[in-house]
């Protein structure tokens, strides 16, 4: 089924990044991160206005493995 796209806006794309608009099979990452960030961090748009009291960010993880890209090419 097609997809109907309205106006979308793109401010920039990373190195990394993958960008599609419309019909896709399968998208696979080549890369994996881990990103620790606090409340509000990544908070994207036009005149947001943002209240954090207080944000407390936990970064202590004991997996050794999150993410597994094996196979994506």
């Amino acid at each position: 089924m097609p997809a109907i796209v309205g106006a979308i806006k793109i401010n920039s794309i990373g190195n990394s990044s993958v960008m599609n608009v419309g019909d896709v099979f399968q998208i696979a990452p080549v890369s994996t991160a881990k990103t620790f960030a606090g409340a509000g961090s990544f908070n994207t748009g036009n005149g947001l206005r943002i209240f954090n009291n207080q944000s407390v960010t936990n970064s202590y993880d004991v997996d050794t493995i999150d993410s597994v890209n094996i196979g994506n090419a």
